[in-house]
């Protein structure tokens, strides 16, 4: 075998059990879990249609999170998700789906992706990522 050179750590045969997942398939993945977790039957098409929307903040630990608890990030998602890019108009019932999705979704750590998600189906603004 003159010319070629074995690189090393690299499989020379690919079990067909084996799967390569993107980072991105992870993540959705990972969300899946929670919402199963949550007891939500969810659509998997609309996850990761929401999580895709997010872009390159999902790969962040800080930006990939959503703060219950900190009330000018619920704010920023009011005023950036839901008004901005959901069209919605501000008002009560925002602020009631925000409340209700934060207790909802009971874990300490919250997926943006999946905190978005949830607010989309209770807010039935599904045709946004149609």
């Amino acid at each position: 075998m003159v010319g070629y050179k074995i690189l090393p750590n690299l499989p020379t045969k690919i079990n067909q059990k084996q799967s390569i997942m993107s980072k991105f398939d992870e993540a959705v993945e990972k969300y899946s879990a929670d919402l199963k977790d949550l007891g939500v039957a969810f659509n998997a098409e609309l996850l990761s249609a929401v999580t895709k929307g997010l872009g390159p903040s999902i790969y962040n630990q800080d930006s990939s999170m959503v703060a219950c608890s900190d009330a000018e990030e619920l704010a920023r998602v009011k005023t950036n998700f839901l008004i901005g890019k959901l069209g919605l108009s501000d008002g009560p019932k925002l602020d009631e789906a925000l409340s209700a999705v934060c207790s909802q979704y009971d874990k300490r750590f919250k997926h943006r992706a999946v905190f978005y998600y949830l607010l989309v189906e209770k807010l039935g603004k599904q045709s946004v990522y149609a």
